[in-house]
This record gives C-alpha cells, sequence and structure tokens, in this order.
C-alpha cells in the first residue's frame, strides 16, 4: 500500500469527526527534504488556521501511533485556497455553477486553457459554459480544472 493511501485511510475518518473534508494529500521530495501535505476544506464556510491546527494534531498522534513513514518529513495541514483544483468526482457536483479555469494537456482550436461556468461532470466529460458557448473536455484530456479567481 502507498504512503499516500496509507495516509488517506487515516486521515479521511479524522477529517469526518471534525466534519471537514480530505480534499487532497501530498507526499513529495522537494530538495533534500520529504513533505506530507494535506488539504482540508469545511463543506460549509471556510477552514481556518485554528482548524488546521486542531486537523493537525488530531492526525500526527494517529501517525505516530501507526508510525507509516519510516524516514524524516514535515507534515503541512492547509486550506485547498480559493483556486482549488477539482479532483474528485464529487468537486463537479458540490460546485457546479461556479466559474472555473479548465487547462488541458493538447491545444484543441489553438488553446489550452478556458474558463467558463461548470455545467459538471457527465460520465467523463466535463462541460462547462464559456460566454454562451457549451464546451466539453473528456477527463484524460484535462491537466487540471479550478475553481477561478476573478477581482
Amino acid at each position: 500500500m502507498s504512503i499516500k493511501t496509507t495516509i488517506e485511510d487515516i486521515a479521511n475518518p479524522i477529517a469526518e469527526s471534525m466534519n471537514f473534508e480530505l480534499v487532497d494529500i501530498e507526499y513529495v521530495k522537494e530538495g533534500k527534504d520529504k513533505f506530507l501535505r494535506i488539504y482540508i476544506d469545511k463543506y460549509e464556510g471556510s477552514i481556518g488556521v485554528e482548524d488546521c491546527k486542531e486537523f493537525s494534531k488530531a492526525l500526527n498522534l494517529k501517525i505516530e501511533e501507526i508510525d507509516p513513514i519510516k524516514e524524516a518529513y514535515y507534515l503541512e495541514v492547509s486550506s485547498p485556497g480559493i483556486d482549488r483544483a477539482l479532483k474528485k468526482d464529487s468537486d463537479f457536483e458540490r460546485f457546479k455553477g461556479r466559474d472555473v479555469d479548465v487547462k488541458l494537456y493538447k491545444a484543441l482550436d489553438k488553446r489550452k486553457e478556458f474558463q467558463g461556468e461548470l455545467l459538471g461532470l457527465f460520465d467523463d466529460l466535463i462541460k462547462i459554459n464559456e460566454e454562451g458557448n457549451i464546451l466539453e473536455f473528456d477527463k484524460k484530456d484535462i491537466a487540471i480544472v479550478r475553481l477561478a479567481v476573478k477581482f
């Protein structure tokens, strides 16, 4: 079992007990250091520093008890940010109606970036409304979908 999967199995019940959503887990090497990054959110409202601190303490206790990571690493818990990536199928339902940025691996009609209202996920097709044009993208062609940030 991968470290990411193991940590997900540990973190999910903790997040649920605190009424948080486990958004993503990264276990990466940067320079000589390893980082275990956990992104959490609230279903209603926004996640705060105290929420992250509380979750980090609970998660760290459970990780120390089970000890699934044998090497040194830094644990970081944070929010996914206002431009959070949509990864899970449930994200596409939850954020339906919000504006998103879609970036493709390969250009489509000489473009790799699109922005529009998220209409949802239909099988493996993500649909957006870009200024009155309904666009469909196959999930496998998408590098990332993020909530759009508009000022």
